[in-house]
């Protein structure tokens, strides 16, 4: 594959160098079916509505030399997400004819106000950074078919080179994108028969501040939240994973049904961004 040139080249980009696909696709569906409105006309700190996803925007193929990049931007979050093309596999996966995908989490010094020690020089992956890596891999993997690139490995990096809430959950959504351009190259230059993806697949954050619930929380909103939640979904409505702590206390089942719905309905705007980039 190192002979391969990146997918870069083959885009088609629209306005601000975003892809974009006229295409419609039958397979199209709502995440969220529901929203409860109890919380909608509420008014936050940035101006924004109690269910509005911070201002996104993606850049494509932002890393030429990679198989597969996105640049994500959701509000003064900017996540950097590669995902490089590797012949071989774990061993526990050697001789079964399936491929794997992986992913690697880092923070620059000073994606945060205040820095931070580079990991590489602490002499290990911090608990944290292990916990978020992990996440990243378990999701991507819960939407590829694994029997349909060999045995072959995807690394997804993701580098958050500015930190302002929900790092984990854009780099899901802008690693899915570069593992989606990734398959995307691998079927142009036939390395591969047909797309391991079959669904979109994307991530948001959710909590409760101040006794609200609230969508797409910001550092200033996560770091006070009474319940902080992480949601993972596909664009079929189905959870891959769902992260919930109550920080504060514990809440009920009508709370809890309140956040879904909120992560329903940002999961949704985030896939209707990324059809706007590629089609399966």
């Amino acid at each position: 594959m190192g002979n391969v040139p990146p997918l870069g080249s083959l885009l088609q980009t629209g306005p601000l160098g975003v892809c974009s696909s006229k295409q419609a696709d039958p397979r199209r569906a709502p995440v969220a079916p529901r929203l409860r409105s109890r919380y909608i006309g509420m008014m936050r700190s940035d101006g924004r509505r109690a269910d509005q996803v911070r201002e996104l925007k993606i850049t494509p193929g932002f890393m030429p030399t990679a198989e597969g990049s996105a640049l994500i931007e959701i509000g003064h979050t900017k996540v950097i997400c590669t995902a490089s093309l590797e012949e071989g596999v774990p061993a526990f996966r050697r001789g079964s004819g399936k491929g794997w995908v992986t992913a690697e989490y880092s923070m620059l010094p000073r994606a945060t106000s205040i820095r931070t020690q580079r990991e590489v020089n602490r002499g290990r992956t911090g608990g944290r950074t292990q916990e978020i890596q992990r996440l990243i891999g378990r999701s991507l993997r819960g939407a590829t078919n694994f029997d349909a690139f060999g045995e072959r490995t995807v690394l997804i990096d993701c580098d958050v080179i500015q930190a302002d809430g929900g790092t984990r959950t854009a780099s899901i959504t802008g690693g899915w994108l570069a593992l989606a351009l990734a398959f995307r190259q691998m079927l142009d230059y036939n390395v591969i028969k047909k797309n391991p993806l079959n669904e979109y697949l994307a991530a948001i954050s959710v909590g409760i501040v101040d006794g609200v619930p609230l969508l797409d929380l910001c550092y200033e909103e996560d770091s006070r939240a009474d319940v902080d939640m992480n949601v993972v979904m596909t664009s079929a409505g189905e959870h891959v994973e769902v992260q919930a702590t109550a920080e504060k206390g514990s809440f009920s089942r009508d709370r809890l049904d309140d956040l879904l719905d909120l992560a329903g309905k940002g999961v949704a705007e985030l896939v209707e961004a990324q059809r706007g980039i590629v089609t399966l």
